[in-house]
């Protein structure tokens, strides 16, 4: 006789990487997309994986190993196809009031940062005698030699900045296109190489206290 309730295929995308509250319990509705019965999608959804600890630290690494027995456990002969990367990286996050930027910083990074760069800027115009350069650009544009052309060294700051602004493609908060800033694409790959190495560290601590579990059982 047929089965009356055929075990559901279920389509499994876990996300790359996720933002859950302090003190709530991760759920598959959190770090994966699915694809299935209808019927079992909001039960699927639903199951807990697991509720963080303090000593779990704020970086929890779940893959395709934790999350099948749990739906296992409520499908057990569900046909599982996962589909891309077998892990995701659950970011434990504070209170909203802990997470508040500090006005005094930002505006302290922002001198940092606003005085270094013109620092840098001065520092390597001297280095190749810009002023000497733009003397010199001057001259052989007017046929007369002016020691402070200021009109030239004007519009060549105005250069600068304007430069700045197209090759960052940003201004305050106003992109000219939807191309990905020099500055974004950095983030990205420096976000990128940092979950590489969460993974393979949060891989390597489970191999640790695998060998110590079995290390004990043995003795």
């Amino acid at each position: 006789m047929d089965n009356p309730h055929p075990a559901p295929a279920i389509y499994i995308q876990l996300k790359n990487r996720v933002t859950v509250p302090k003190g709530k319990g991760v759920m598959l509705r959190d770090v994966a997309f699915l694809i299935t019965e209808p019927e079992w999608r909001e039960p699927l959804y639903s199951l807990l994986l697991l509720q963080p600890e303090q000593s779990d630290g704020n970086l929890i690494l779940i893959d395709l190993l934790t999350v099948i027995p749990r739906i296992h456990e409520l499908l057990p002969h569900a046909d599982i196809q996962p589909i891309g990367e077998g892990r995701t990286i659950v970011q434990i996050e504070g209170p909203a009031t802990a997470n508040k930027p500090s006005t005094a910083l930002f505006v302290l990074v922002w001198l940092l940062l606003f005085f270094g760069s013109a620092l840098t800027i001065m520092n390597f115009h001297a280095d190749v005698s810009m002023q000497e350069v733009q003397i010199r650009i001057v001259e052989m544009l007017t046929g007369r030699r002016d020691e402070h052309p200021y009109v030239f060294q004007i519009a060549y700051s105005l250069g600068i900045g304007l430069g700045m602004v197209i090759f960052f493609n940003h201004l305050f908060k106003k992109k000219w296109n939807e191309e990905p800033t020099p500055l974004e694409v950095e983030m990205f790959l420096y976000q990128k190489n940092i979950d590489h190495y969460v993974v393979n560290e949060e891989y390597s601590k489970m191999k640790r206290r695998g060998d110590d579990t079995s290390g004990r059982r043995g003795e």
